[in-house]
Order: C-alpha cells, then structure tokens, then sequence
C-alpha cells in the first residue's frame, strides 16, 4: 500500500520552477480510509515525519496524519502536500477537509512544475509557558534564560496541535541546538506537544525556526506548518509588529525550506500558511 503514496515535498526554497529543499511528505488518497493500524503501518513504512491519508466526504475531505510513530492531529507541511495532489488530480481551487478536531481547508494552483499553495489553519491558542516548565526544555537543549529573546516570552500555543515555543536571541544560539531523542520524546509526549518551536527573530517580519519532533520519533522537521500557524497566532496575541511573517526553516538540517504565515485579525482566528510544492521520487499522481 505504501507504493499508493504520493511524495511530495512542501515549502519548497527557490524561484519558479527552481525550487528546491521542501519537507517530504507522503500524501495517500482513496475511496475510504484505511483502519488505524493500516495507515500507522503505512506511515512508518514511508519514513518521512508525516503521511496525509484523505477520502471524499460530504462536498471536501476526511484527513487523517500520521508520524512513523503515533498520529498526530494536525500537520502543516502535509496538508500542503494534499492540496498539491488534490490540484494535480482535480484542478486549481480550494478544497474543503475534515482533520479528527476542525474543519480546514487548503488551496492549491499549478505554477508550471511547482504549485503553490496554502492552507487555513485550525482555530489558535497561547498561553504563557510555566516557569519550571521552561527551564525543563532549556536543560533539554543545554541553554539558559539568558538565551531567550525577551520581546516574545516562552508560551504554549497551538494552531491545530500543541507546541512550546521559545524565542532565542542569536541565530548562532538556534544553530547550535541540540538534544537527547528519547529525552525529548518522553517531555513532549508528557505534555502533549507536537513539536517544541525554537525561533529566532531576524527581523518583525522574518523569522528563523527549528522544530525538534521527538514526539513522532523524528529529531527534527526542516519545515512544520502546524507550527508556523501557532507561532503567528502566538504573536498576535502579544502584539507583535507584523501579522504576517516569513519563516526560513530547514537549513541547519542542509534542507532550505521557506515558509509564510499571516495570522488573521480576530483573537483565536485561523492562520493561513502559505509555501510551495514539487514532487519527488517519481510520485506523479
């Protein structure tokens, strides 16, 4: 079954049809769902950090993503993939899905070998992080408080799935990151975290993140859309200048990958996450 996929690599780097880089994803479509332990069997098989399953339902599509290691209820970069394929398959247009918790919807339009799309997210969230809660992922990485970027206190935020975000005030401090998998494993499965959200901000409107996925048994995503729609909605929360920021993400792993996010105006709105798509190993639908 796993030969069915669809690999797909979304927020891909480049101009035009010179892109490059991109998160792979593996995107499988069909009449009906497959059972849980299919599409987990499927996932891992696959081995990238996620697999969108989708079928028709109603007037759009049930979506479900699953980590080569559990399922997760919201994932960013294979949402984009979908609606790549869903483009290639039924042409340019937005397209309506059911995820396990919200109603989405992702856009998808040919741009000769790429396609561009976006997708609006889940409703957000933020909290402030608790204080030993931060330290707890400060000795996970091997930094300390003075790492962190006052302008944008450590928080929990979702926009379709749980993270933690810490800002960091030097990139050299993001490059640097590292940490133990099965440590990060047991703290974000703890806490229910999907990814933990390491930032840099560049500048109001440009960001630099890495996001470890221990909890899917991946170290690190080279580019999460799920947490680019909580980090903006983060953001407007605490005023932050700019709604809409652009993420480079991916390039300490050697993979660029170039994300946008503009966070809408109404508190706990939906992000919408924009990139670019291509296909890869041979995965034409």
């Amino acid at each position: 079954m796993s030969d069915d996929v669809k690999r797909v690599a979304a927020f891909c780097a480049g101009e035009g049809d010179e892109k490059f880089g991109g998160n792979p994803a593996g995107v499988w479509l069909g009449a009906a769902l497959p059972d849980e332990a299919t599409m987990q069997r499927v996932a891992a098989e696959v081995g990238y950090s996620e697999t969108a399953f989708a079928a028709p339902e109603g007037n759009g599509w049930r979506v479900r993503y699953f980590a080569p290691e559990a399922e997760v209820p919201f994932c960013g970069h294979a949402t984009i993939a979908l609606g790549a394929v869903l483009a290639l398959q039924h042409g340019d247009g937005e397209f309506k899905l059911q995820t396990n918790h919200a109603a989405i919807s992702v856009t998808g339009r040919r741009e000769g070998t790429a396609i561009a799309a976006s997708l609006q997210s889940p409703p957000t969230s933020s909290v402030p992080a608790p204080a030993a809660l931060v330290d707890e992922v400060l000795a996970l990485f091997g930094y300390t408080a003075a790492d962190l970027d006052p302008r944008i206190p450590p928080a929990l935020a979702n926009g379709g799935a749980g993270h933690i975000i810490l800002a960091l005030n030097t990139r050299a401090a993001l490059a640097a990151m590292r940490y133990d998998l099965a440590a990060g494993r047991t703290l974000s499965r703890r806490e229910g975290w999907a990814t933990i959200v390491l930032v840099h901000a560049e500048s109001d409107g440009r960001f630099h993140a890495r996001n470890p996925f221990a909890s899917g048994g991946v170290y690190e995503d080279p580019a999460t859309g799920a947490a680019a729609a909580a980090l903006a909605g983060y953001l407007r929360d605490i005023g932050w200048p700019s709604p809409a920021i652009d993420i480079v993400q991916g390039e300490d792993m050697g993979v660029p990958c170039r994300l946008r996010a503009q966070a809408g105006a109404a508190a706990g709105s939906g992000v919408r996450v924009s990139g670019s798509a291509r296909l890869i190993e041979g995965g034409a639908p």
